[in-house]
Formats: C-alpha cells, structure tokens, sequence
C-alpha cells in the first residue's frame, strides 16, 4: 500500500545527485495498486476486514456422513464440464471457467475423495483473452491428459474469446504452470487428447455436420483427427466424422459433444454427452477396433442420465452427463460428470456442479452404478480412503463455513474475477483487502472490480465487513449477486449531496429496479450480509455485528438462476467497487 510520509522539512542542502538516488530508491507503488495518476488510489477504495460464507442446506443436515462416507458432489458451485486424468498416484481434476479470471481451476487428489485445488491453468493474460467476452463465453469443456510417451500434461479446451478458438496449452508438471496457448486449425468445439499404446495421438471433439447435410436442428457430428505431437497440431486431412448425431440419428439425437477416447483390452471406446445440457442431458458410450471406428453404440444407452425420474423426487440432482472416466486407487473406474440442484423453486443457483459415481466396467461397456436412479447424497469411499475433506488444505463438503480475514500474502484460490486479472484491482495486507474501483460497473461486458466467491449452498449466509467512504455519485461499494451483465443484485453504499445510502438494485434482462435505499451514518465500519433460503434472499446490514437489519425485505433469487438467465455458469457472490455507479437513490 502506498503511504503519506510524515516528517519535519529537511533543513541541511541536498545535492541533486543526492535527490535522484533518493527517489529512486522509494518503494514505488505497483500498476496493480494504481488505477488513476491523479489521486491517491485508496481515496475511493473499500476496505474489506473480514467474510464468512456459511452453508446450511437441509440435505446435509438430515444425512450426516458415516465413517466411510464422502458426498457428492465433491466440487459444489459452478464447476462445470469435469475432466480428468492420472500419473502414478496423482489425479489432476479441470473444470470450465467461461470468463472468470484465472481461468479452468485445476485440483489434485491422491484418492478421488480429497481434493486440493493446486492453482489455475490459464493465469496469465497471455492465455487467457476473455476482456470482452460475455459471463458464459470464454473457456469451455478443457480436456486433462497425461501422455506417458513425453511425460507432458495437455489441457485442450475451446476459448470462444480473443478469436483463439480450439486450443492447446501443457506443462511437465501441473505444480508449475502452464505453457502459452496453441492455436489449433480446427472448427468445434468439446476438443479431448488420446494417446494411444504405440505413442500416437488423436483428437476427438464435436462438429457442425458437412454444408448442406445437418438433418434436424441440434445434429452435431464426432470427429477425429491424428495429431502431431512434434508441432503440437492436428495433420490436415486426417479427420474422418466417427458419429453422425449420436446413438440412433432416426431418433434425432441432438447436440452429442464433450467426447472422450479410452482403450482398455485392446478396444477403443468413445464415451460422449447427448441431449443437451438441460433436463435432457445424458452420457452414452460406443465401441470400435480402431481409433477412427467404425462405432457401435453400447446396446443399452444411455449409461447415465436422471432425465426419465419423476420431477417431484427427493434431494433431486438433475441434468446429469459430460462425464470423463478414470481408473481409482482400489483399481474400480470411477467417473466425473456435471449435475444441478434445483431448488424448492426448481432454479439452479448453484450452477453446474461436479458429481462422482463408481463405474462397473466388468463387463463389454462402462456402466455408471446408480447413474440412472435418483442420485445418492453420499457415496462409499474406496477401500482403504479415510474421509479428510475440510482438514489440512483440502476442500470442504457438505455444509461448512468459509472465513477470510485478506491478510495473507496471496487472495486464496477461491477467490476469483471476471474478464481480467485480480492483481488489477486487489490488495492485501495487515489491515485487510482494498479493491480499487475501475470506471467500469457490474453491468458491462469489461473487467470489473470485483470479487467473487461461488454459492455453493441452496441455503447459505454470506457476510462481510467493509469500511468506505464513497467520494462521488459515481462511487459505489458493497456486494453484488451476480448470474451474469444482465441479471444480478447490487447492495452496496453511494452518495447523493452531502448524505450516504444504502442502496438495493435488481437487473433483470437488463433492466434496473432501485428495490429500496436507506440513508446511513458511514463513520464506522458496516456489515453486509445476503442469506438466501432456496429462492427466497434476503439483503442485510449492521453495524454492530449482531442485530442485522432487513432491506428490501424477501427478494426472488429467479435472476441468479441459469434456467431464467441463460448461460451455463452459476451464481457469484461478490466484492464489489465501482467509480461508474449508475444507482441513483431517490430523494428523501
């Protein structure tokens, strides 16, 4: 933080040699720390001292875990789009990120139960280009393998940003970042590596079918291209289409993408997500002798899917598939795949999430157990696996509390931003976090100053500390419930005149409505806490820590769900400063 050097005047003459030593000596603020020459930067900037997220949704009360137990899904939240792959020991898990910056979150385990997340693949923005790209552009479907012929890492993935499209990024060791994306001579999107025995290497992913031959609205092809590990490129003229619109193209399969390629006994099996990613959403899986097919779908298809169950079942999980497959520590398969939580309300807050389920593969084709009942709420861990979720650096589950008081060196990984880089706006230190406003509000497809940590609750609290002292109109902090530019929450403090209000705002579709507004004294830190129960959220405020206040009263949570929004990411909860606030409180 840059600071007011205090002193009395220098009485003894200074050589100019002397002064430029001296001031070059200064330790200068950082561009990071600095957003407007003109003016301290922390003038208008929030000081956040403390947050608590809290989860307390009933499903985890009413099914406490046994010894043996872990729950799934393992990753709650918006983490979309699982891949997933192993060297020795070591699993390494990849999810989408859209444009939240850093981009694809990357986690390890040692046993598919507890899970660390060891940083981000794409952290730089060298790799990642999504400054203008909508909340549900940028990154989608990355695929994680590991090739044993070079020991080399590959994540592929589709970056519907910067005109990058298909491409490539892979490193030697996960630990140690990851190299600048390839560009690759491809259309599609869904792209997956497979490395073969004898050391060659394929790429499959989903496809427009040939000009002038799509049959029906959503007919999507599979295709499959050699790929030159030496250039890092698919060989022209190598694809070949391996699925024409999915198991059965007379029953107008639609949007069968997000493939992945394994070989076990000598067979090639193509595993891929049909239906769509809605309530339609399923995996289905074929088999060939050779890498390019020809394919036989699996005689019973789909191999998982919820879209069949009754609607009013209980703890319901919903839109089940683009799963990816890997073989355990007890030497079962077990698979990842995405899933939703609807609420009371059937809205899906919560994003895309990632499940786990054991796979029988005792037989021809993979199978995922229980994949086609009502999903389980927990799941019986690996033989030998002893349950440490929540304890020594590894991620929590079920219903748990999150704190940050911002005094660490780095923001912990969790903590991540929208369309560029955190170090732009953030700072921590002994006194807490300062997000230093840009001239860019929450409604705009930019880089924003804000904050976000994911709901990962049907029923959770979130509540932070914050002292501020707007400067203009155009001054606005607090937090915002973010779905995406065009529907959110913002509950925060501005000024109009001389005087300071609290303010509620909700956007739908892009339309503003001031819900309420409340004039407050700023001379003391404030709390701000919003608390939702399923659909129902609730906007809060003290200052004494305890007796919070009602604003606005009970609000619909109906914009932050991806059903009413659109898009494919969850809900974020956000830190949130503005110098381009366009909430105008009435008049008293």
């Amino acid at each position: 933080m840059m600071k007011k050097i205090k002193g009395t005047p220098l009485r003894f003459p200074i050589s100019p040699i002397f002064l430029i030593v001296f001031f070059a000596l200064l330790p200068w603020p950082s561009q990071a720390q600095v957003t407007d020459s003109s003016a301290d930067p922390f003038d208008s900037a929030p000081l956040f001292t403390y947050f608590k997220y809290e989860g307390k949704d009933e499903v985890y009360q009413k099914n406490p875990l046994k010894a043996n137990e872990f729950y799934t899904p393992i990753l709650q939240g918006c983490y979309p789009d699982p891949s997933i792959t192993r060297k020795g020991d070591d699993y390494y898990l990849v999810n989408s990120s859209f444009a939240f910056f850093p981009g694809v979150p990357i986690f390890h385990s040692k046993d598919l139960v507890n899970w660390k997340q060891i940083g981000y693949v794409l952290d730089r923005p060298s790799q990642l280009k999504v400054t203008n790209a909508g909340m549900s552009e940028g990154i989608y479907a990355p695929d994680i393998s590991y090739n044993p012929h070079n020991e080399t890492f590959y994540m592929i993935t589709t970056q519907f940003a910067g005109g990058i499209g298909n491409m490539v990024v892979k490193t030697k060791d996960p630990l140690k970042g990851w190299s600048d994306p390839i560009k690759l001579n491809f259309d599609g999107i869904d792209p997956a590596l497979f490395f073969d025995d004898n050391g060659k290497a394929y790429v499959v992913h989903n496809d427009a079918p040939e000009k002038g031959k799509e049959q029906y609205n959503g007919h999507r092809v599979i295709k499959i291209w050699d790929y030159d590990l030496e250039r890092d490129q698919i060989i022209p003229g190598s694809d070949k289409v391996i699925v024409d619109g999915g198991v059965d193209i007379s029953k107008k399969p639609i949007w069968i993408e997000g493939p992945h390629l394994y070989k076990r006994n000598g067979r090639y099996y193509l595993m891929c997500a049909e239906g769509g990613t809605g309530d339609q959403h399923s995996e289905v899986v074929f088999v060939s002798d050779n890498p390019k097919g020809p394919f036989e779908p699996a005689p019973k298809n789909p191999i998982l899917s919820q879209r069949h169950l009754p609607k009013d079942r209980k703890n319901k999980v919903d839109w089940a598939g683009h799963a990816d497959l890997v073989e355990g520590p007890d030497g079962k398969y077990y698979g990842v795949f995405l899933g939703v939580r609807p609420n009371e309300a059937n809205r899906v807050n919560t994003g895309r999430e990632t499940f786990i389920l054991p796979v029988d593969w005792s037989g021809v084709f993979p199978v995922f157990e229980g994949g086609l009942e009502p999903m389980p709420v927990k799941l019986k861990m690996p033989s030998g696996v002893v349950n440490k979720t929540g304890k020594n650096g590894f991620l929590p589950n079920g219903n748990f509390a999150f704190i940050d008081d911002f005094k660490g060196k780095t923001l912990d990984m969790r903590w991540i931003g929208v369309r560029g880089p955190r170090e732009n706006f953030v700072q921590t230190g002994k006194e807490g976090l300062r997000i230093t406003p840009l001239e860019t509000n929450i409604n705009e497809i930019k880089p924003t100053s804000a904050l976000f940590y994911r709901q990962q609750h049907k029923d959770f609290s979130a509540t932070v500390r914050m002292t501020y002292q707007p400067m203009s109109e155009k001054h606005l902090a607090g937090i915002t419930c973010l779905q995406k530019e065009t529907f959110h929450y913002v509950f925060g403090i501005t000024k109009k005149g001389q005087q300071h209000y609290l303010v509620l705002q909700r956007t739908r579709n892009g339309q503003s409505e001031l819900i309420a507004q409340e004039r407050i004294d700023i001379s003391k830190p404030i709390e701000l806490q919003v608390s939702a129960q399923g659909d129902r959220y609730q906007f809060s405020y003290a200052f004494d820590g305890k007796n919070f206040k009602n604003l606005g009263g009970a609000v619909s949570g109906d914009i932050l769900s991806t059903d009413v929004a659109g898009g494919f990411t969850g809900a974020l909860i956000g830190l949130y400063a503005t110098k381009a606030n366009d909430i105008s409180p009435k008049s008293d």
